[in-house]
């Protein structure tokens, strides 16, 4: 019997990040945990300019850089690196631009103010999943998102990859944590900026990209929600509740494997049945 196959993709990651958060944790823990069970795993994170890359010793992949992603009408060159978790025995696939994440920051500036660019940064990082796990031929059956950054992927598995053979019986899962909640609000053109392909307006659009109004326009083509740390925004608390979806609580006991397990099962058997 083939491997089941997950797709990580994570705005931040132990050892890596320099914060350390539950999702940085959880990140980190969980994938190793599901390769474990038997599973094949990819786990991709921004490659931001904190990261020490000699200490962690990343490198690039020159077979699947070259890409160009073009964002509101510019090409950005697309960068893959890749480092290793000897202990785990896991490899960590970074995207990388010098225009989006040189910077020694993660999101914000010396004064704490959001960068302009964030929307941008976060689409060609998904973008750049996409385009990099496509190149690799892999088709992964379970994508689980962790953090906003990643969370466009369910917009962009369901509306500009929908076709994609590597893509098409994909389900998606978004991690929601109360860490990476902002005050700030995206540029006003933010949808406008996600449209590529042969993706149209009404694929997707949002009134005011602030941070609950944007993880309840990606929760819109989620196959499923884990509340990753609490408390979540109350905003999405109760979107959530009246949503149908399904939906995990956040297990302070720290075992992320078993019922994420469960949960990629479940889906994974709903894509079989509805084939």
């Amino acid at each position: 019997m083939e491997k089941r196959k997950v797709l990580f993709i994570s705005q931040e990651m132990q050892p890596y990040t320099v914060n350390e958060t539950l999702m940085g944790k959880i990140s980190r823990q969980l994938p190793q945990g599901i390769m474990e069970q038997g599973y094949e795993i990819r786990t991709f994170m921004p490659r931001f300019g904190c990261i020490n890359e000699r200490r962690h010793q990343l490198h690039e992949v020159i077979r699947l850089s070259g890409m160009n992603i073009i964002i509101n009408d510019t090409d950005q060159p697309l960068i893959i690196k890749v480092a290793s978790i000897p202990s785990a025995r896991m490899q960590v696939y970074f995207i990388d631009n010098d225009e989006y994440f040189k910077r020694k920051s993660i999101l914000t500036d010396d004064a704490g103010s959001f960068f302009n660019d964030n929307d941008e940064r976060a689409i060609f990082f998904v973008r750049g999943v996409f385009e990099t796990v496509k190149k690799l031929g892999w088709s992964p059956d379970i994508i689980h998102c962790h953090g906003w950054m990643s969370g466009l992927a369910s917009v962009y598995l369901k509306t500009a990859y929908k076709d994609d053979p590597v893509f098409s019986n994909a389900r998606i899962v978004v991690s929601l944590y109360n860490s990476d909640q902002f005050d700030q609000t995206l540029s006003n053109d933010f949808a406008t900026k996600v449209i590529c392909g042969e993706m149209s307006a009404a694929d997707y659009s949002i009134d005011k990209p602030t941070y609950p109004n944007l993880i309840k326009s990606y929760l819109g083509y989620a196959d499923a929600i884990v509340k990753g740390g609490e408390p979540i925004h109350k905003d999405l608390d109760k979107h959530i509740k009246n949503a149908n979806i399904k939906t995990v609580d956040y297990n302070p006991e720290e075992d992320y494997v078993g019922p994420m397990l469960t949960l990629y099962e479940e889906l994974i058997d709903e894509s079989v049945v509805a084939e």
